[in-house]
């Protein structure tokens, strides 16, 4: 089974996908906040334009909360999906899993990287506020969390119980950083996504751990 440590970096490799969206929220949100603010009180929004948003001066919306708790339940949801229909096949497959787990976990990190340097489309086509543009988020931003089911399922996740403590640190994990991607989005904008990448580092992490689970096994036959 997998360490703590691994664990944790599987949780934020995974809640990648999900604070990349939440910046590209907070940006949306964030507009609009400036937005309403100009046409209410246009004086003080001519000085927020010129300081920037401030942390203290924009409080996180509830559909942010919202938003990021989709998030941690379909990151959870997932894997426990995936290693229902793969864990009864994990002793039939006990001479190769390494392989699976090394090759599954490169795959989606190799994604990551390559969607990393992709042209990034316009944050402005979805409305983060509305409850069923939230849910296809986080069903799309979960898929990789369904193959890394199968991943736990090959190395030593063999019960429910086994699989809670996982299952509590990737969900967390994800709500925490949709609350950050918010957060960040609403105070510094588009351009903490472009310099950040957060695609990027969770393929590295993804590929590491994938490395880390086959040599670990090569090296204990």
């Amino acid at each position: 089974m997998m360490s703590f440590w691994d664990i944790l970096l599987l949780s934020v490799a995974l809640a990648m996908d999900c604070f990349a969206v939440s910046i590209a929220s907070g940006v949306i949100l964030g507009t609009r906040d400036k937005a309403q603010g100009a046409r209410d009180y246009p004086l003080q929004a001519e000085d927020t334009n010129r300081q920037g948003i401030s942390f203290a001066s924009c409080p996180l919306p509830l559909a942010t909360y919202r938003l990021s708790l989709l998030f941690g339940l379909f990151q959870a949801g997932m894997p426990l999906v995936g290693w229902i229909c793969t864990n009864w096949l994990a002793e039939r497959i006990e001479a190769y899993d390494h392989w699976i787990a090394f090759g599954l976990l490169a795959f989606l990190g190799g994604r990551m990287i390559r969607d990393a340097f992709r042209e990034e489309e316009e944050a402005h086509h979805f409305d983060p506020t509305d409850l069923w543009t939230g849910i296809v988020l986080a069903v799309a931003t979960s898929i990789d969390a369904l193959a890394v089911g199968i991943s736990l399922a090959v190395t030593g996740y063999h019960t429910i119980r086994q699989l809670v403590w996982p299952l509590v640190v990737i969900g967390l994990g994800s709500f925490l950083f949709g609350v950050l991607g918010h957060l960040l989005g609403m105070r510094f904008g588009e351009s903490i996504r472009r310099r950040l990448k957060p695609e990027l580092l969770g393929g590295i992490i993804l590929i590491a751990i994938g490395v880390k689970v086959l040599v670990t096994h090569l090296c204990d036959v």
